[in-house]
């Protein structure tokens, strides 16, 4: 038997070596790089929710505005919520005309019927009732949003939300003691519709926090247009209406309403509706400065209570 033949001594082996396994890379440079770039520039989360508390407290401050023009104008008070909504419409339209879409979903049609209640029962109320009866009976919307959210859109709120809308509407209701009445039935009637039309209204923009809200706000602008366009022709406001009619479109309407919208996409619902609650506090402001009349102690007391809930739930 032959025996195998052994290389002869001193002679290498070449060995080829496998070549290297190279795993392909988890995420393309190109789109690596390009969240790289993202999270180099994205701001942290705390400064995200600092920045949508800030739009809530700009829109409530905004908001407050509306009782005093709509005092201020004399016309038929749908024919006012009409115009308004009309002008209001004009702003949203000639901001965000690039990122309206109308994929006329449930939620983009219920927040569109239910921002056209509150805007068009608001104005109602305010001409039926008292101012302040208004305001206290339309934020009864949080209790609403901190029924509904847990079903509507998995948002509990927690113990800490409820108390501090106990402090904040004993603190309303201190601050419009000297104010409030049994007068005005059916204007009391309609403002706690409108806080109803303001919950839900609130709860349909944030569950469209990745779609469409800013279309909802256009179309119920739009909405609410058409219910006032056949009170507009009874009578016509004088110049001076005009200007306040302009002011409530683009001012109090308009603008605020697209700081809520952009808010309460960083934002849980009941925080949208919980800060906003500063909006009464500071109707009085307006008064003050342009009327001359102070507010009583007991608004100064419900006032200061409100603000400390305010500045407490702002806080993360």
């Amino acid at each position: 038997m032959r025996e195998p033949s052994s290389p002869p001594t001193g002679q290498l082996i070449a060995v080829e070596s496998p070549p290297p396994v190279v795993a392909p890379p988890l995420i393309p440079e190109p789109e690596l790089a390009e969240v790289l770039r993202s999270a180099a520039v994205a701001p942290e989360p705390a400064t995200v929710h600092r920045r949508a508390m800030l739009m809530l407290l700009a829109a409530a401050l905004l908001w407050s505005l509306g009782g005093l023009l709509i005092k201020w104008i004399e016309w038929n008070p749908v024919a006012i919520a009409g115009m308004r909504s009309l002008i209001g419409a004009a702003v949203i339209g000639a901001v965000f005309r690039h990122e309206l879409r109308f994929d006329w979903s449930f939620e983009l049609i219920g927040g569109a019927v239910a921002y056209a209640g509150t805007v068009v029962l608001f104005v109602i109320a305010n001409k039926m009732t008292t101012a302040a009866n208004t305001v206290l009976l339309q934020y009864t919307a949080p209790v609403y949003v901190i029924l509904f959210s847990p079903w509507f859109l998995g948002e509990r709120a927690s113990r800490r939300d409820w108390l501090i809308l106990l402090v904040m509407m004993s603190g309303m209701v201190l601050f419009f003691l000297d104010k409030l009445t049994l007068t005005g039935y059916w204007g009391n009637i309609i403002a706690l519709v409108d806080g109803f039309c303001f919950a839900w209204m609130t709860l349909f923009m944030r569950r469209q926090k990745d779609g469409s809200a800013l279309s909802s706000l256009l179309l119920g602008n739009l909405v609410a247009g058409a219910i006032g366009l056949p009170f507009m022709f009874q009578s016509m406001p004088d110049p001076s209406g005009w200007a306040g009619l302009l002011l409530l479109g683009v001012l109090q309407l308009g603008v605020p309403y697209i700081l809520f919208a952009l808010a309460l996409r960083h934002v849980r619902a009941v925080e949208g509706i919980l800060i906003p609650m500063i909006e009464p506090v500071l109707n009085p402001v307006w008064v003050f400065l342009l009327l001359g009349e102070a507010p009583g102690v007991w608004a100064m007391v419900g006032g200061t209570i409100i603000l400390g809930a305010v500045v407490v739930r702002a806080r993360r």
